[in-house]
């Protein structure tokens, strides 16, 4: 029997979508392979596909590196490198992958190649033109953020039960806003709602306890990429 986490190279496309493939174009940061670190999908070694550029700026962003700079790729560079790792799993992030036009149709020529996909997006922008076969991990901004006022709550509407939704949290606050959040929108029957602590800010263990407490129906998560690897870049 084969191996489910490996993955042949996507299926060869034909007239028009060779044409496509080789003319889009998209600004890309970095393509690497590493394990999930966070949603459901957590620890299956994915190929991750770090688009350039962010509209938001978020007290505690990790990846500022990606604001900026990048190489401007074809979709066809983008897949062939993909298929190299030779795993089943690749993730879309960024930045904020949505913020550049070519992401859908990026994400899509993903799907057809035969991959499990996943978006990681900021939760403001528009993700209904999104593929219905990509994952959608949308994040919803609390206070602390400082980007709090950029939450699209019409997002929440085009959820379904494969997508998952984010809060990263730094304080008790955070915590109140989002459990209010959660209750008053009925997210937990929408789809799997994820908690995050601000590493270096708020310790898991509290976030953990606060949780139990209110037997809140979320899953708490930690950034598991970060624990093996620190926050170098690439992993």
């Amino acid at each position: 029997m084969s191996d489910p986490l490996m993955l042949d190279a996507p299926k060869a496309g034909r007239g028009g979508a060779d044409t496509q493939a080789s003319t889009t174009t998209l600004r890309v940061t970095e393509v690497f392979l590493s394990l999930q670190g966070e949603t459901s999908r957590a620890g299956l070694p994915t190929v991750f596909i770090r688009l350039t550029g962010c509209p938001l700026r978020c007290r505690w962003c990790d990846t500022t590196y990606s604001f900026q700079g990048g190489e401007t790729v074809t979709l066809n560079s983008i897949l062939t490198r993909v298929a190299e790792y030779g795993v089943a799993t690749v993730c879309v992030t960024g930045g904020e992958p949505l913020a550049q036009k070519n992401c859908s149709t990026l994400l899509t020529a993903l799907c057809d190649a035969g991959y499990s996909v996943s978006l990681e997006t900021s939760g403001a922008l528009d993700i209904s033109a999104v593929d219905p076969r990509v994952s959608r991990i949308v994040d919803i901004k609390p206070p602390e953020s400082g980007e709090e006022a950029r939450n699209r709550w019409e997002n929440i509407a085009h959820l379904t039960s494969h997508d998952e939704i984010k809060f990263v949290l730094a304080n008790r606050a955070d915590y109140e806003w989002a459990r209010e959040v959660i209750r008053s929108q009925g997210l937990a029957q929408v789809c799997p709602v994820l908690l995050s602590p601000v590493q270096a800010e708020l310790p898991p263990a509290q976030l953990a306890e606060w949780i139990l407490a209110d037997r809140l129906p979320v899953r708490m998560q930690v950034q598991l990429h970060k624990l093996l690897w620190g926050n170098a870049p690439g992993k």
